[in-house]
């Protein structure tokens, strides 16, 4: 494998994407290795947390969990480098934030699809993610360790009812 293969699936709601970021810890990613993607009205829903702007420092966001929610998602929402690009209302969070950064403000400038796009998927996938993301769905990513894992982790995803499961 030349290049990592960035593999992506649309989740429905958190338990799906529970279960896929379990799914992935599992065969041996960490939550540094899951990158999530939500609108910040889907993380207030689905997670309870009670988040706070660090808008002076540019930091994004932090916040407190509240209620019950999934270990592992939940620690990648809460923990990990989370970002809330203003104006599109958009929770980042995990390796992805590292790309984003890298492509420069430029991504986050173009909305929801440059962002994905920034990120690098497709500008027609990115579309139908950020039409997903809108609805209250929530995007996972991982970089596959191999072709066999991307082969592997494709099958994983979908089987857990993740949608438009692709690897780039």
């Amino acid at each position: 494998m030349t290049k990592p293969k960035l593999i992506t699936g649309l989740f429905k709601n958190r338990l799906a994407a529970e279960a896929a970021a379990d799914a992935l810890m599992k065969r041996g990613y960490t939550r540094d290795d899951i990158s999530v993607l939500m609108s910040d009205a889907t993380k207030s829903k689905e997670f309870a947390l009670q988040a706070r702007t660090h808008a002076a420092d540019g930091a994004g966001v932090g916040g407190a969990l509240g209620g019950v929610v999934g270990a592992a998602l939940a620690a990648i929402v809460a923990v990990g480098s989370t970002i809330v690009l203003p104006g599109i209302n958009l929770v980042i969070a995990g390796p992805i934030v590292a790309a984003l950064a890298g492509a420069g403000a430029g991504a986050a400038t173009g909305g929801v699809i440059g962002a994905l796009i920034g990120a690098g998927i497709p500008e027609y996938r990115a579309k139908v993610y950020e039409a997903g993301l809108r609805s209250g769905g929530i995007l996972l990513g991982v970089e596959a360790k191999s072709d066999e894992e991307a082969d592997k982790l494709e099958e994983v995803l979908a089987a857990l009812g993740g949608e438009h499961v692709r690897a780039e």
